[in-house]
């Protein structure tokens, strides 16, 4: 079965109906984010303790690059030495990540002060790069939520999809006062969405180099909008031509859920769970302009999800779990160059700090597939915890510290309850959106 087309993609572990109620809150301290109480499946609170101080210097991490992989199954951490390739240990540490950011994360968490930020449970989170511990975290309002930095790591943007279907823009500086706070909120369930979708679904979000422009592509709106950063509101929005389809409600949509700019700012992959794969001019982030579109008579693989863009934009790297590969397009010539077979389906990856080595967890395997980018062929496979799913790089070698043996072995059990995130497909364990 085509995963792109599967509605369980989208819901995968909803366990409830109607929306939850939006809040935020902020913690800091060097807890395990494990001890903390949140929202999941066991419908917790999701607040901290407001009266925790924050200690940046509770642990200084070892300047070395190094690559997380967060594993869904047992709600561990694997860290990675990205100069050896090799995997330093792998800690409960009680919560799990499917979509941290990670597009600037290798380059701006170089230091203990810094924090590095992803998707857990009803919203996002900053953990301390030493402890990853728990110093920040904003309730969005839905449980299916992406984020990314700022290049100057000013800021942390993010989408909430349904029920929510609103931007929120976060102060991730961590030598401001207000760290961690939401300072701009954008409601776009006005703006509705196909079917009886009531908001245009907000999936996943992009920041071009500049940091003065970022992309959304609206699942339900079938658009592509484009952020004024600093402002922060709707620059312009483009409608995505329809595609090819026979029946149903979806028929014909286009359905665009991730995106990625290069690093030059010039070109973008858009995912969509139709099935096929767009590439953008973005070198004008005000007038995005598609300039092609790959299906599988092209050679693209099945079920496009995310994507990552070598260092000098030259080549595409999406994704395709349907077929258990990763689909490598040529960015200049715009065409698929090939596939990559990871033995199992990669839903995400990450690049590590020198944007030579390409991580991907291979979810069903307990492995990482490491992929040189100079020769687009696997070069190292990398024993983590189970089913891992996503993954971020920093210039800092984490130390986590584990949570206690018995929420370890509820983990182990599928009983832990606390720490979950959104994934497409099976994950830790059910979530309401």
């Amino acid at each position: 079965m085509d995963e792109g087309t599967d509605a369980a993609d989208l819901y995968p572990n909803r366990d409830a109906d109607g929306p939850p109620v939006s809040r935020r809150g902020f913690v800091a301290g060097s807890a395990a984010l494990g001890a903390a109480a949140t929202a999941g499946c066991a419908g917790g609170d999701g607040e901290g303790d407001p009266d925790t101080e924050t200690d940046a210097g509770t642990a200084t991490p070892e300047r070395r690059d190094a690559v997380l992989v967060f594993n869904t199954g047992d709600m561990t951490v694997s860290v990675v030495d990205a100069a050896a390739q090799e995997v330093v240990e792998t800690t409960h540490v009680g919560f799990t990540s499917t979509f941290p950011s990670n597009q600037y994360t290798p380059d701006l968490v170089d230091s203990a002060s810094e924090s590095v930020w992803g998707n857990v449970d009803r919203g996002v989170r900053a953990f301390g790069p030493g402890r990853l511990d728990e110093r920040a975290r904003v309730d969005t309002g839905s449980g299916a939520n992406w984020q990314e930095l700022t290049p100057d790591g000013r800021h942390l943007l993010v989408s909430a999809r349904e029920p929510a279907h609103t931007q929120y823009k976060v102060d991730a500086d961590p030598d401001s006062d207000s760290f961690g706070e939401v300072l701009a909120e954008l409601d776009r369930s006005e703006e509705g969405g196909r079917g009886d979708n009531d908001g245009p679904g907000p999936c996943d979000i992009t920041v071009e180099p500049d940091g003065e422009y970022a992309f959304v592509p609206d699942l339900y709106g079938d658009t592509l909008t484009v952020l004024d950063v600093e402002a922060f509101e709707i620059e312009t929005q483009v409608e995505v031509d329809p595609r090819e389809g026979e029946g149903g409600e979806d028929a014909g949509s286009p359905q665009p859920w991730m995106g990625t700019v290069d690093p030059r700012g010039e070109r973008m992959l858009v995912e969509h769970r139709s099935g096929i794969e767009t590439a953008w001019d973005v070198s004008d982030p005000t007038a995005p302009a598609e300039i092609a579109r790959f299906d599988d008579t092209d050679g693209l693989g099945d079920g496009p999800l995310t994507s990552e863009i070598s260092a000098d934009g030259s080549t595409g790297y999406v994704f395709t779990r349907g077929s258990e590969d990763v689909t490598v397009v040529d960015l200049d010539a715009l065409e698929i160059a090939g596939r990559i077979d990871l033995g199992g389906s990669g839903f995400t990856g990450t690049w590590d700090p020198a944007r030579e080595f390409l991580y991907a967890p291979v979810r069903g395997e307990n492995v990482v597939r490491v992929i040189e980018d100079a020769t687009g062929e696997v070069t190292a496979t990398l024993d983590v915890g189970e089913r891992p799913y996503g993954a971020t790089a920093l210039g800092v070698l984490p130390d986590p510290e584990p949570t206690g043996t018995a929420e370890a072995a509820a983990s182990r059990l599928g009983l832990d309850d606390e720490g979950t995130a959104y994934c497409i497909g099976e994950c830790a364990c059910g979530h309401e959106l």
